[in-house]
């Protein structure tokens, strides 16, 4: 299932947008659990929070900050169990969209 908001629409729906610079600096880092924010996590998963999440999953990864050490893939089968998504590539390009969202204020 394909899950998410459709940011052209909602941004093509909006009276104004900010510029990107007004809203994301390149230099930022932006924390995993910002995009995987509570809002987010507890709408399209089985789980309250994102380190709810993580420390769930069948990895060695005990909460979001340990997720670099999560290898590409092993998340696929826990996704489809556990969310709205059916693999890990949907969870994150939804989670993605749900933050650039919040961030033009188109939620």
């Amino acid at each position: 299932m394909v899950h998410g908001t459709d940011l052209e629409a909602a941004a093509a729906d909006a009276d104004s947008l900010p510029d990107a610079e007004d809203v994301f600096d390149v230099d930022e880092d932006v924390p995993v659990t910002e995009v995987f924010d509570d809002e987010f996590v507890a709408e399209t998963t089985d789980f309250e929070s994102f380190d709810e999440l993580v420390a769930a999953s069948p990895s060695d990864a005990a909460s979001g900050a340990d997720l670099e050490y999560v290898g590409q893939g092993e998340w696929d089968e826990f996704v489809a169990e556990n969310t709205d998504f059916e693999n890990e590539s949907e969870l994150v390009l939804a989670a993605r969209d749900h933050w650039v969202g919040k961030r033009l204020d188109l939620h």
